[in-house]
């Protein structure tokens, strides 16, 4: 379904297991910060509200999108974490620039998702002005960091479920 057509931000509390004894990385782009600023905000606060304890959540910053994949492997690598969420926001612009950058976070997220046995959410908004990425970060559409957030939480209970 479009996101303009739902709130990113709404789901059913009660579909959504404890968090409290998983922990979680993110990875946020200082790419259009502000957005991925309010993002964060959302995916971090979520996952407390789901029972993640402050300690158990290990955050990263890196310069772009296009970055996401690399700190998320890091992360995947150098801690002992649940699942990584990757947030960021490409905003299309004149060049095709916009078309690599978007082609490359996907396609890579999904590469971290098979090569690891933990999840990798996609928390990237590839929108086509700067009031689309307002709406989807916090604005008329809710956040996609909560959606993020919530999507981490279900899939890391899964692996784990599975991971015997």
């Amino acid at each position: 379904m479009a996101s303009s057509l739902k709130n990113l931000s709404s789901y059913d509390e009660n579909s959504v297991p404890s968090a409290q004894n998983m922990k979680f990385g993110i990875v946020v782009s200082e790419w259009n910060r502000a957005i991925t600023d309010a993002l964060y905000q959302g995916a971090y606060q979520t996952l407390i509200k789901h029972g993640t304890l402050p300690d158990n959540i290990v955050t990263i910053g890196v310069p772009g999108s296009f970055e996401l994949t690399a700190g998320a492997r890091t992360l995947a690598k150098r801690t002992d974490v649940d699942a990584v969420i990757c947030l960021g926001c490409v905003i299309q612009g004149d060049t095709p620039h916009f078309d690599y950058v978007c082609q490359g976070v996907t396609q890579g997220i999904a590469l971290l998702n098979v090569k690891f046995k933990i999840p990798f959410i996609y928390g990237v908004l590839t929108t086509l002005n700067q009031q689309q990425a307002e709406d989807r970060a916090g604005g008329k559409h809710g956040n996609k960091g909560d959606e993020a957030a919530i999507t981490a939480i279900k899939m890391a209970d899964i692996a784990c479920r599975f991971r015997k």
